[in-house]
């Protein structure tokens, strides 16, 4: 880093979700409960609890099986998402913004937090989550 930049606060603490397109996503998701002990939910994917590093607080890494068919990962064409925790949603977007990246008009809120989106360089779907308290 430069003397000229000013230094910033980290804006990923954690991978909030790996998502992933599968052809079965039920028979998918009983295959990694049976032979590797995920605990699948009734909604289709698994909850891995962790610490955070930085504050010890408790955190939460979702892991889910979609459908092929899913265009929930649109605009990408990729068969994958990747959720990234961060504590600032909105200063995050905006910092992304100013730095050129594709920042999409997609935006969500709902019990576990809000979620913005942006595209990496090979137009993969990044979901940018901050956690609602208890995630």
């Amino acid at each position: 880093m430069s003397e000229q930049e000013p230094a910033r606060k980290p804006r990923v603490h954690g991978l909030g979700g790996v998502f992933f397109k599968a052809r079965d996503p039920a028979a998918l998701a009983q295959w990694y409960q049976r032979h590797l002990d995920l605990d699948v939910q009734g909604w289709g994917g698994a909850l891995l609890r962790w610490r955070r590093a930085d504050s010890g607080s408790d955190a939460v890494t979702v892991w889910a099986p979609f459908g092929e068919d899913s265009e929930y990962f649109k605009p990408s064409d990729k068969p994958y998402m990747l959720n990234l925790r961060v504590d600032d949603l909105q200063a995050t977007l905006q910092g992304l913004r100013e730095e050129g990246c594709q920042v999409l008009d997609r935006y969500e809120e709902s019990e576990q937090g809000k979620f913005g989106y942006a595209l990496d360089p090979e137009g993969g779907l990044l979901e940018l989550w901050q956690p609602a308290p208890g995630y």
